[in-house]
């Protein structure tokens, strides 16, 4: 019996395989989707409070929540050179109390109202941010009010904290990936704080409480605060909250405009190679500097971006994924700071293929500027942007992080409005004209960490410009 059960279960398994279509039979063309649908920004109401701190209001949403976050234009790039790393850790700090409350009591209240406490540092602004329940948005509202307006900042924690950051420092400093964008950073910017990837051992070392001090009182103060509330909220009862807890606070100093980063009056190929013996892969990075975010040709430099490595079925990923095996996740990106963008193409390949990695990214750029793209493909990426905007933004605290994009740039409000639109309005032959434009191969930077004694001969073509 069991034997006839035995031959029965494999002629079913035959029959399915039997069934199943040929690896080599043609998919079916899936249905042409319908037009673009542009992002709506949900109503909303700004104003200003007499000590400059900006509000903006967003009833959005059906889930009985509301985000709030508060954007402090502070960040690495207001640290100075004797303080690398203040920033992160003042970030942790804040954490830590208020003068009415202790660390403990301030994430308990937080919890009470269903969130965590949430603060950030990153290169041009600090962000602190709740999601609570709709009931508790006004005492949201006042807990971030006292954490700004009264931090304790206390130096018995300043020696535990900095430990941590020597630890993540340790961890995210041993990553090759790490290692090539602190190389490519420092290529990029010399000496300007947008170089700074993570701050070294001594750097963290020697910061001290004084620091953190005099960092927190020149940076945070209303007038270079923007307070975000989304999702579901009584905005009578919040408005009330923002004017009695945030109108006393200082109005501080203005935001600073820093230099911008130096470039190069004759750009030009750079190769920098670190040595890892016995790397089983090397990590790349290839980009240059591109177009700033307030540029008219940021969104079609965007689209081109995505089209050409951005994606899963962009040209690049094709080519070095799927075609030849040489890395599993390659990715370009345009990355953007205040006023400042670069592009970049990051892959981690096998050692052996190194030299053709490169090859096929330059040769994938070079065909791009000699041959726009054909009408089906570059639609495919448009409507990939397109419905990939608005899932993005299809959330509280995504809103948030838009609006804080758009306000920090000084985009204007109609960029998110118009933003699918623009993106639809790209032709193939600004595609080339923008990959002709930017995203010049002999003027980038080819940054290897790899096994020097297997890679360096193939990295020898890339050594300066053709």
């Amino acid at each position: 019996m069991k034997e006839v059960m035995r031959i029965t279960t494999w002629l079913v398994l035959i029959a399915g395989a039997c069934a199943v279509p040929p690896a080599s039979a043609q998919k079916q063309t899936p249905p042409e989707g319908g037009p673009a649908k542009p992002f709506t920004v949900p109503a909303n109401e700004s104003y200003t409070l007499p000590n400059g701190l900006k509000v903006t209001l967003v009833p959005y949403g059906l889930i009985p929540k509301a985000a709030l976050s508060v954007a402090v234009d502070a960040g690495g790039l207001n640290e100075g050179n004797g303080r690398i790393g203040v920033a992160d850790l003042t970030a942790e700090l804040l954490k830590e109390g208020t003068a009415a409350l202790s660390a403990e009591q301030v994430a308990e209240e937080a919890a009470r109202m269903g969130s965590t406490l949430e603060v950030s540092s990153g290169a041009d602004q600090t962000t602190l941010g709740l999601d609570v329940l709709e009931e508790f948005a006004p005492d949201a509202v006042r807990l971030l009010a006292d954490v700004l307006e009264h931090p304790r900042l206390p130096e018995s924690e300043l020696a535990r904290l900095k430990n941590n950051m020597l630890r993540q420092i340790a961890v995210r400093g041993a990553r090759p990936q790490t290692i090539a964008l602190i190389r490519f950073r420092k290529i990029l910017y010399g000496d300007h704080p947008y170089a700074v990837v993570l701050p070294s051992e001594a750097d963290v070392q020697k910061l001290t409480e004084q620091d953190v001090k005099d960092y927190f009182g020149s940076n945070f103060g209303a007038l270079r605060a923007h307070l975000y509330v989304a999702g579901r909220f009584d905005k009578p009862a919040v408005k009330k909250a923002i004017a009695d807890s945030f109108g006393s606070w200082a109005k501080g100093s203005a935001r600073v405009e820093q230099k911008p980063a130096a470039k190069p009056e004759k750009p030009e190929r750079v190769l920098d190679l670190t040595d890892r013996p016995g790397a089983p892969q090397s990590t790349l990075i290839v980009g240059l500097p591109v177009a700033s975010p307030v540029s008219p040709d940021a969104i079609p430099l965007g689209v081109t971006n995505t089209l050409l490595g951005g994606s899963f079925n962009s040209r690049i990923t094709a080519n070095i994924r799927e075609q030849k095996g040489y890395t599993y996740s390659p990715r370009s990106e345009v990355s953007r700071r205040y006023h400042d963008a670069y592009w970049t193409e990051t892959a981690d390949v096998t050692t052996l293929s190194t030299g053709p990695s490169l090859k096929e990214i330059f040769g994938e750029i070079t065909r791009l500027q000699n041959e726009p793209p054909g009408g089906a493909e570059l639609k495919g990426i448009q409507n990939y942007l397109s419905g990939l905007f608005v899932i993005q933004n299809s959330s509280r605290s995504a809103l948030i992080g838009q609006l804080q994009y758009v306000d920090l740039q000084g985009l204007g409000e109609d960029y998110l409005k118009t933003y699918v639109a623009k993106v639809n309005l790209v032709t193939p032959a600004d595609v080339q004209k923008m990959a002709g434009q930017y995203l010049k191969p002999d003027e980038m930077t080819v940054v290897v960490v790899g096994d020097k004694a297997k890679i360096g001969e193939q990295l020898t073509p890339y050594q300066a410009a053709k």
